[in-house]
C-alpha cells in the first residue's frame, strides 16, 4: 500500500496535467463521481459534517486497528474534496493520520480556488477525520 504522501503525489500529479482551473474542478467531479455510494443507511445526521454548506456525510469503521472511511456529498465539488481526503487517508492507523500533513489541498491549488464557506467546509472535514483518528486511538488503549 502506497504511503499518506506518496498517495498525495498521486493527486498532485494528477493536477499537474491541468492549468485551466475550470478542467481542474472536471478532475475532482470526476473523483467524486468515481467514489463509491454511500449506504443510504449511514447519511444519518450523526455522520453530517458540522461546517459544511453542503450536506457531507463521514462514516468511520475501526477495523484491524485501521480506520476505514466512507463519504458522500449532494453537492458534486464537495464529493470530489471529500474523495480526495478517503483516498489518502483510507485504510491508515489512527497514528498515521493524526501525523499526516495534508499537503496536498496547497500544492494542487485547492485553497486558493474555493470560495470561503467551501474552504470552511473543507477545515471541518479535516477536523471531522482527525477526531475519528483521536476517538479510535484513544480505543486502542
Amino acid at each position: 500500500m502506497a504511503t499518506i504522501n506518496e498517495v498525495q503525489d498521486e493527486i498532485i500529479d494528477e493536477f499537474e496535467g491541468f492549468t485551466d482551473w475550470m478542467d481542474k474542478y472536471q478532475l475532482i467531479i470526476d473523483m467524486g463521481n468515481a467514489m463509491p455510494a454511500l449506504d443510504e443507511k449511514y447519511k444519518t445526521p450523526d455522520n453530517l459534517i458540522d461546517g459544511c454548506q453542503s450536506r457531507v456525510w463521514l462514516q468511520a469503521d475501526y477495523v484491524d486497528g485501521k480506520v476505514q472511511f466512507q463519504a458522500d456529498s449532494d453537492a458534486i465539488i464537495v464529493k470530489g474534496i471529500i474523495s480526495m481526503l478517503v483516498r489518502v487517508l483510507n485504510g491508515r492507523t489512527p497514528q498515521e493520520i493524526l501525523d499526516a500533513d495534508l499537503y496536498f489541498i496547497d500544492r494542487i491549488g485547492l485553497h486558493e480556488h474555493l470560495s470561503p464557506t467551501r474552504s470552511n467546509g473543507l477545515l471541518a472535514m479535516v477536523k471531522k477525520i482527525m477526531a475519528y483518528a483521536v476517538a479510535f486511538k484513544a480505543t486502542q488503549g
